[in-house]
């Protein structure tokens, strides 16, 4: 788990294609100061696990599934990285809580820079906009970012200087992928409301369940009442 707050910019030092998998040589020195095999670094938003490390360059393995759904699948010898760390639990939660699982890659389609900052608006795939909301949160190539306008299609936030000066998003241009993470607690409400009952239905199936159990429930057998001479025996 991360927080969307980039620590380092780093840098792609190779990429090796294997087939439908690639392994990446990252340059990252700060975080991979206390990381070892096994452990998770995000790049760009995408959770990978460090296979080795060596004088400040980390190595990770991409499947298939991340290539295709994320655009690590672009980056070549000498492209920019965004880097983090896990968070430790009991530190500040500066961002907001990020799965490093890219849902998937959007668009820049305007940029407008000012002295102040810079806002930027992102097209959505499709299926993504409904999780996202004015003043929500939302990554975007692994930074966590305010959502300043949430349309079904597309979206904008604005960056502060610090940003842009830190991470990738300073020189990303209309055209240029973005990996979008969008906030997972917006997931669980939909499948949680999505998935439980009405009242109505509720009620239906509770019905519903009481006269399948009294369908499978074998019947008394039947008795047939003593004769008068009968019970004046058993007295």
């Amino acid at each position: 788990m991360f927080t969307g707050i980039v620590e380092e910019l780093g840098e792609v030092v190779a990429v090796e294609d294997r087939g439908e998998a690639a392994r990446l040589r990252l340059r990252g020195p700060r975080v991979t100061a206390d990381v070892g095999h096994g452990d998770s670094i995000a790049v760009n938003g995408v959770c990978l696990t460090v296979v080795e490390t060596s004088d400040g360059v980390f190595t990770a393995d991409v499947m298939a599934e991340t290539l295709h759904r994320s655009s690590l699948g672009a980056l070549q010898a000498g492209s920019p990285v965004n880097l983090e760390r896990p968070m430790v639990l009991g530190g500040r939660l500066d961002g907001h809580l990020v799965q490093g699982h890219v849902d998937g890659k959007g668009t820049i389609t305007a940029r407008s820079d000012a002295d102040s900052g810079t806002e930027i608006t992102v097209g959505l795939p499709d299926g993504l906009g409904r999780y996202l909301v004015e003043k929500g949160s939302v990554t975007v190539d692994g930074i966590s970012l305010t959502v300043v306008e949430a349309g079904e299609a597309h979206f904008t936030v604005s960056l502060i200087p610090t940003t842009l000066a830190l991470t990738t998003l300073g020189t990303k241009q209309p055209g240029d992928p973005v990996n979008l993470e969008v906030d997972v607690l917006a997931k669980y409400v939909e499948r949680l409301m999505g998935a439980a009952p009405t009242s109505r239905e509720a009620a239906q199936n509770r019905e519903a369940a009481q006269d399948r159990e009294a369908a499978q429930r074998p019947e008394a057998p039947h008795q047939e009442a003593p004769h008068q001479g009968e019970r004046e025996g058993a007295r």
